[in-house]
């Protein structure tokens, strides 16, 4: 039986593998694809490792809370192809590694994945990853995690956006315990996602990176063509202005471009009845810092149909 481009789309759609692990197994199968997804189930565990190789740049971020709002996780797990990000197989795997995050504290990969699954399935979540590796039929990895756990009062807030794109994890620091606080805390965990803050405010930017950003702000300047004696001065005021981008605390506030961030966090304060800070957050955005692979799907599809 001829295998079309339809049935192989239909199985990845179906089962998240590979366009050629598709094309092979409904070949295998005659065109059935009950038994195609069957069969790769079964070719599972021995395909995971040839694809170990493969850069994976793609996936989805994810930040979870606990139910009682003490600790809170967010974590990157990449895959190859953005599509497997929309697999829900997938999507629930990660949210899984999250709930496993946000009971580990100890930040070193090679330790956590070595770690106990979520249920009985497997013995470890190396083991579900690799499983998962055979299942979808990409390579997939575990990339990277945060655990924030609160101290006292205030609260550690996630956020979502883009269905996975980018996620946020922050902690509000109050002695008071709010639903204002936590509403704070969303607010920010959006102007984060949406705004890319590199610190929290001022005093905590090292000086080497100020110095960094002096030197790039100097070239550019000079790139321009300004007199040299105006350049330092020039410098300065972008340096001023380009590190109030980097603060949250000194970013205008997005929801109301009157108040500052700071000024935003004085105000829920007073509402509270005791002072709101930032202690702490992380933005992971998927695939940033991995050089990504740039695929055709169309392109893809005509590869796997020719063999």
């Amino acid at each position: 039986m001829a295998i079309s481009a339809a049935m192989v789309k239909e199985l990845r759609e179906k089962s998240g593998a590979g366009m050629v692990d598709c094309k092979n197994a409904l070949t295998a199968t005659e065109g059935d694809l009950e038994k195609a997804m069957e069969f790769l189930r079964e070719k599972g565990l021995a395909a995971a490792a040839k694809k170990s190789g493969r850069i994976a740049a793609e996936g989805l971020v994810m930040a979870f809370v606990s139910d009682d709002g003490a600790r809170g996780s967010i974590v990157e797990v990449n895959s190859e192809t953005d599509f497997v990000g929309k697999n829900q197989d997938f999507r629930t795997f990660v949210e899984q590694v999250a709930q496993l995050a946000m009971k580990s504290p100890d930040s070193d990969m090679e330790s956590f994945v070595e770690e106990p699954w979520i249920n009985g399935d497997y013995a470890t979540i190396k083991e579900a990853l690799t499983n998962k590796i055979a299942v979808i039929g990409e390579n997939l990895s575990i990339r990277r995690k945060q655990v924030y756990v609160k101290q006292g009062g205030g609260a550690v807030v996630p956020y979502i956006h883009g269905g996975g794109r980018v996620a946020v994890l922050i902690e509000l620091v109050c002695d008071k315990a709010s639903d204002a606080v936590v509403e704070a805390g969303k607010n920010l965990a959006m102007q984060i996602a949406a705004m890319s803050p590199k610190f929290v405010n001022r005093g905590d930017v090292p000086q080497d990176f100020i110095d960094k950003e002096r030197e790039i702000l100097k070239q550019q300047a000079l790139n321009e063509g300004k007199p040299e004696k105006i350049v330092e001065k020039m410098v300065e005021g972008r340096l001023t202005k380009a590190l109030m981008d980097f603060c949250l605390l000194e970013q205008e506030y997005v929801k109301d471009g009157e108040l500052s961030v700071a000024k935003y966090l004085e105000a829920v304060g007073k509402e509270v009845g005791a002072p709101v800070s930032v202690k702490h957050f992380v933005r992971y955005e998927t695939g940033e810092g991995i050089e990504k692979k740039e695929e055709n799907f169309a392109e893809e599809v005509s590869k796997a149909m020719q063999g």
